[in-house]
């Protein structure tokens, strides 16, 4: 560890204590998020980053400022980056999306898309080709600068899968943006992608050429950044002294906050005993109704629990009876239609064929026996095509979003990570007529185009996070309780301890994540 990243640790050490006992918590906020990055970026320092992190999300819940919340989640995303197992992370980029709802936010979310493409890209190449697709999506075309490196990023993905034709044509459209800063920087990661790709291909002239351009322009920056530092270099030296200055002014002018708060609280302190005095009468009564309301709320607990009994008891009792009804069909009915069949088949045979009417009329019977058959023999195989019978939650999910989307009215796409071992049998059950009724809300409210079901199973927990393009909704002005079913879905995932968020912004669709603990 070099001698400046140590002095910066203990500066912000310094500086955090003096704004701790100042109370100045919007500046103790800064110094924690700037610790969690310079700890979480040594090795060196002996500290747990996550202590800081968890202190500057605090205050940004208490003060509600969704930026704050937004720097947070991507924070913590990063302190659980692992390409090789990708839930946790990605459970807070999914948090930093739903945040990103709000229009003045909607800037920060093609730099989470481009986050989640990084972060499958090692294990996930197709989940990481969505998410760079996404990410070019959403970027506001005149950012330039985000463009340009979003183009970099999805080349270094082609790169590192050997495509380097597809490359090449990034780095091609890279190449005709030009920015007001940092050009020539772009222009020695682009000359140099541009000759090692070309190498790749074969292409040694095009290779030569770009190699040739990438030294010209190395040599010119090196020169650059020279005069840049000792020119950074007088500015923080000017900085730290200015900004010692002003944390000494602020410190006296707290003494003297001090001085006159202590004469004010002395005087209310004496009123506040005689206050006391009055009011403690009063607080044993509030004690016993207080009381009161506990046994209150403990029994509408215990009608809560005997009401999710009651609805699982209703859940497993349906599936039973479904399956009950197709098997007794299937051997009682089906066997006794197909004796039917038999005995018709004789009479035919052994009639007379004088009687026309009579003949006529036992081929019209034999025909409506062979559908009746038909039927039965169909409803008897339906016991065997619910949820989960066969192939299990995540290919029953894919078959019902492909049957959806060739009806040409909406595409749905099913993203899955991690499911590649089958659930206990009432839970997948649960958890497909879960997203089957999410679903159907789209169909029938959204107006949607395209809608997305992900699916992640990691650490013994199910993540499903549904989103749509539709037109979204004012949450604060619909009656969740009584619409759209939601009021059953929350009951239904609460039974499964699990948790509900929804998220949704007029003319921008809507977003909801459940997490269900699995045993």
């Amino acid at each position: 560890m070099n001698n400046r990243t140590f002095d910066a640790y203990e500066n912000y050490i310094t500086s955090r204590n003096l704004y701790l006992s100042l109370n100045n918590k919007d500046s103790l906020a800064k110094c924690n998020i700037n610790l969690f990055y310079l700890i979480q970026s040594q090795n060196n320092l002996n500290e747990n980053p996550i202590l800081f992190l968890d202190n500057y999300t605090e205050y940004a819940k208490e003060k509600r400022d969704s930026l704050m919340l937004l720097i947070s989640n991507n924070a913590y995303a990063a302190y659980f980056w692992d390409s090789k197992h990708p839930y946790k992370s990605r459970k807070f980029y999914d948090k930093s999306i739903l945040i990103t709802q709000k229009k003045e936010l909607q800037k920060y979310r093609s730099t989470i898309y481009s986050n989640l493409a990084h972060l499958y890209s090692l294990n996930q190449k197709d989940s990481a080709k969505y998410y760079f697709d996404k990410t070019l999506k959403s970027i506001d075309k005149l950012d330039k600068k985000q463009l340009l490196d979003t183009y970099i990023n999805y080349c270094n993905f082609f790169q590192s899968q050997k495509k380097f034709k597809q490359a090449i044509l990034l780095l091609e459209k890279a190449e005709k943006i030009k920015i007001a800063d940092y050009q020539q920087k772009y222009n020695k990661i682009l000359y140099k992608k541009f000759a090692d790709c070309y190498k790749e291909t074969g292409n040694y002239k095009k290779a030569y050429e770009y190699y040739e351009k990438y030294d010209i322009i190395k040599d010119s920056l090196n020169i650059t950044a020279q005069n840049i530092a000792i020119s950074d270099l007088n500015i923080k030296y000017e900085t730290e002294k200015k900004d010692k200055l002003n944390l000494q002014l602020e410190i006296d002018k707290k003494k003297s906050q001090n001085f006159l708060i202590a004469t004010l609280l002395s005087l209310i302190l004496i009123s506040v005993i005689g206050t006391l005095l009055i009011k403690n009468s009063n607080k044993k009564r509030k004690v016993a109704e207080q009381q009161k309301e506990l046994e209150k709320q403990k029994n509408l607990t215990l009608l809560k629990e005997q009401e999710l009994t009651t609805i699982n008891a209703i859940i497993n009792g349906q599936e039973k009876e479904r399956k009950q009804i197709a098997e007794d069909l299937h051997d009682n009915l089906g066997s006794i239609l197909a004796t039917l069949k038999l005995h018709f088949d004789n009479l035919k045979i052994n009639h007379t064929k004088k009687k026309i009417d009579q003949e006529t009329l036992f081929n019209k019977t034999e025909g409506l026996i062979d559908e009746a058959y038909l039927k039965v023999r169909s409803i008897a195989h339906a016991k065997n095509a619910g949820v989960i019978a066969n192939q299990g939650l995540l290919v029953a999910i894919k078959m019902m979003a492909e049957k959806i989307s060739s009806a040409d009215k909406i595409k749905i796409d099913v993203v899955d990570f991690g499911l590649n071992k089958r659930l206990e049998n009432s839970l997948e059950i649960g958890i497909f007529r879960i997203v089957q009724e999410l679903t159907t809300n789209i169909i029938k409210h959204a107006d949607a185009k395209n809608a997305t079901i992900n699916l992640s199973f990691y650490d013994q927990n199910l993540n499903i996070i549904i989103e749509d393009n539709g037109k979204g909704f004012d949450i604060n002005n619909v009656n969740l309780k009584n619409g759209m079913g939601i009021s059953s879905i929350k009951t239904r995932i609460k039974h499964l301890n699990g948790t509900f968020e929804i998220d949704s912004t007029i003319g921008k669709g809507s977003s909801v994540i459940i997490d269900i603990p699995v045993d």
